[in-house]
C-alpha cells in the first residue's frame, strides 16, 4: 500500500520508514526507528532523487508506481552510494528499463564495486552542471566527504529545493510527519539530529563547512534529507546547529561527567562534584556512566558542552575499556575545542589519569585542566578539599 506526500506541486516524497531494525549501520541504537527519504519530481521528464534501504524496498516502489501513475521514469539522480540509499538502484532498473542515471564520477565507480549493471546508463555529472527537465532546473553541488567521497547536492532552482544527501539528516522515524514544523524541534529533533551528525558526519567539519558556504548562496526554500524531516522554514536554526557543530564548538557552557565505576566508589566521587558544582551555583551538570550508556549518545552530549570530566578506574594497567572505547571514538570523530578534568582511581597503581591525558593531548586544542584528582580506592574526607578546588577550577575556566 502506497503512503506519499507533497512537498511542492510536482515533488513527492515516496520514502518510508524502519521502525524494526535495533541499531543503524549495526552500530548506533535507534529506539524510535528511521526514515529513508526518496524524492519523485513530474516535469516533462520523471526524476527520482535516490532510493531507499532494501528493508522498505517494496513500500517505495508502490509509492513510486502510485505516483508515476503509469508514467515512464526518466532519471533516477544519485547524491550518494551509501546502501541505505541505493540499496534499490537495480529494482528501480528492473522496472524502468530506460531510466537514466545520473551521479557523480566515483558514485558511478561505486555502483561497480557494489555489483549493479548500470553501463550505457549512467550520466556524470560534477560541480556545476546543469540538466532541465522541463520547468525544473537543477544544479548539481559537489560535497565529498559529507560523508562519504562521492557525495553530491543538488539544487532545483525553480522551487528553491535542495537535495542534500545525509547532510541534515536525523535518526527517528518521521511518524506521519513530513516536515519540520510538524515535529518539536527542541523535543523530538534536536538530541537525535546531533547525534547522527556528530557520530556519522562528525569528523568530517572542515568538509561541512565548505558546504555550509555553498549552500549559503542559494536561494533555499526546501531542505530536502535522505533521513528525517523535509525543512520548510527555520533555516537559521538548523544552519546555527550544524555551523557550530562542524566548528566543533559547543552548544552550551555545561558540564559533562562521564565517569567508569566497578565497584561504586568512582561514581560516588563524581556525584560529589557535580554536587559541588552546582552548589557553587553551576547547575547545567550531567552525568553519564559510561559502561551504562552506549557510546552514540555519549560522543552526541559530548558536542554539546563546553567542559568534560572524565572520572575512571584503572583496569589491567590502563584505562578501563569502554572509557578506552569512548576517547578513541572521540579522537576518530575529530572532537575538539573543550576543557577537560581528570580523575583517576586505583587501589594499588592508580594511573588512568595520566593514560587519559596523553588521549586528550593526542587531539586537537584540547585544554586539561592541571588540577588532577588521584584517589586510592575510594573519596576520603581528606579527600574534599582537592575536590572542592577542582570544582573551583572548572568554574573559574569557564569564566
Amino acid at each position: 500500500m502506497y503512503c506519499v506526500r507533497n512537498i511542492t506541486e510536482d515533488l513527492y516524497w515516496v520514502g518510508g520508514n524502519d521502525r524494526r531494525l535495533a541499531l543503524f549501520e549495526n552500530i548506533h541504537p535507534i529506539s524510535r526507528g528511521v526514515s529513508y527519504n526518496s524524492y519523485l519530481l513530474l516535469d516533462k521528464k520523471t526524476v527520482l532523487f535516490d532510493t531507499v534501504d532494501w528493508s522498505i524496498c517494496r513500500t517505495f516502489i508502490e509509492n513510486i508506481q502510485h505516483v508515476l501513475a503509469g508514467r515512464p521514469l526518466d532519471y533516477m539522480v544519485i547524491n550518494h552510494m551509501e546502501p541505505d540509499h541505493a540499496a534499490c538502484i537495480e529494482e528501480i532498473l528492473l522496472r524502468y528499463p530506460n531510466v537514466k542515471i545520473i551521479a557523480s564520477e566515483k558514485a558511478v565507480l561505486f555502483m561497480h564495486q557494489f555489483g549493479f549493471h548500470i553501463d550505457g546508463k549512467q550520466t556524470i555529472v560534477k560541480e556545476g552542471d546543469t540538466m532541465s527537465f522541463g520547468k525544473h532546473k537543477v544544479v548539481f553541488v559537489a560535497a565529498p566527504m559529507v560523508h562519504w567521497p562521492e557525495a553530491m547536492v543538488t539544487f532545483d532552482t525553480t522551487d528553491g529545493v535542495l537535495f542534500t544527501a545525509d547532510a541534515f539528516g536525523t535518526f527517528g522515524a518521521l511518524d506521519g510527519k513530513l516536515f519540520n514544523d510538524e515535529w518539536n524541534s527542541e523535543r523530538d529533533w534536536i538530541d537525535e539530529g546531533r547525534r547522527y551528525y556528530t557520530n556519522i558526519v562528525g569528523k568530517y567539519g572542515p568538509h561541512v563547512q565548505s558546504l555550509l558556504k555553498k549552500a549559503g548562496g542559494l536561494d533555499i526554500k526546501y531542505i530536502c534529507p535522505l533521513h528525517g524531516p523535509v525543512w520548510r522554514n527555520n533555516f537559521e536554526y538548523l544552519l546555527d546547529k550544524y555551523d557550530k557543530w562542524s566548528r566543533y564548538e559547543p552548544e552550551e557552557k555545561g558540564v559533562m561527567i562521564v565517569y567508569a565505576s566497578m565497584y561504586g566508589n568512582t561514581e560516588a566521587a563524581a556525584n560529589d562534584l557535580a554536587t559541588k558544582l552546582v552548589k557553587k551555583g553551576m547547575t547545567n551538570v550531567v552525568m553519564y556512566d559510561v559502561s551504562q550508556t552506549h557510546v552514540s549518545y555519549l560522543i552526541s552530549e559530548t558536542f554539546k558542552y563546553s567542559h568534560i570530566v572524565l572520572a575512571s578506574v584503572t583496569y589491567n594497567l590502563n584505562i578501563y575499556p569502554p572509557m578506552l572505547n569512548y576517547l578513541s571514538d572521540m579522537k576518530a570523530l575529530n572532537l575538539q575545542k573543550r576543557t577537560v578534568a581528570l580523575i583517576e582511581n586505583g587501589s594499588w597503581a592508580p594511573q588512568s589519569g595520566k593514560l587519559m591525558r596523553e588521549c586528550l593531548e593526542d587531539m586537537k586544542e584540547m585544554t586539561i585542566l592541571e588540577k588532577e584528582v588521584s584517589l586510592n580506592s575510594s573519596m576520603k574526607d581528606d579527600d574534599q578539599d582537592i575536590f572542592n578546588d577542582l570544582a573551583e577550577s572548572i568554574i573559574e575556566s569557564m569564566k
